[in-house]
């Protein structure tokens, strides 16, 4: 448990647009915290899915039983005693309002890039049901952080190693002994 966070568990979400490089980082602040980590597109029930690999922007409605289960995997870490971090694009403010209803002290790393970068980036990708087609759709949804939301904005315009102790900065968090 993270004594920063007033006794109470604390869960990073790495956030953005498809592409920014959320797993990337999220596993590399997860390893330099000796954190739990979780994949947010694990909790994507299989329609969810299905609609992205066809290209097909997902709905408010399709997100909100995936937020909700995203949140009950936040409070059963909280629960356990463990600090965390997970995957979650929280593109809208009300996304991340769920996530900050659990039992932890959520607080967010806002990845940020151009969408240039990003486009790049997912036409790169290997392996992943996201086309970069849904990419406009994405950032047209995309709501920054706002000065009263716990979290921190991070450029990815370095290599991840770079990324992730930016973050670590950022946060005031030092990695485990």
């Amino acid at each position: 448990m993270n004594e920063a966070s007033g006794g109470r568990t604390t869960c990073l979400v790495t956030m953005g647009p498809s592409g920014t490089g959320k797993t990337t980082t999220a596993t590399g602040i997860a390893a330099r915290l000796g954190w739990v980590f979780a994949e947010a597109d694990d909790f994507h029930p299989r329609a969810n899915i299905e609609k992205m690999s066809a290209g097909i922007p997902l709905t408010d409605e399709d997100r909100w039983p995936w937020l909700a289960l995203i949140a009950g995997w936040i409070d059963e870490q909280a629960a356990a005693g463990r600090d965390c971090v997970i995957t979650c694009s929280a593109l809208k403010r009300r996304y991340r309002d769920v996530l900050r209803g659990s039992q932890a002290r959520v607080r967010f790393v806002e990845l940020c890039a151009s969408p240039d970068l990003v486009e790049a980036r997912l036409r790169a990708r290997q392996g992943h049901y996201m086309p970069a087609s849904l990419l406009a759709s994405q950032f047209a949804d995309f709501e920054p952080l706002e000065a009263d939301e716990d979290g921190v904005e991070i450029g990815v315009d370095a290599a991840p190693p770079e990324v992730v102790a930016r973050a670590l900065a950022a946060l005031g968090l030092a990695p485990a002994a």
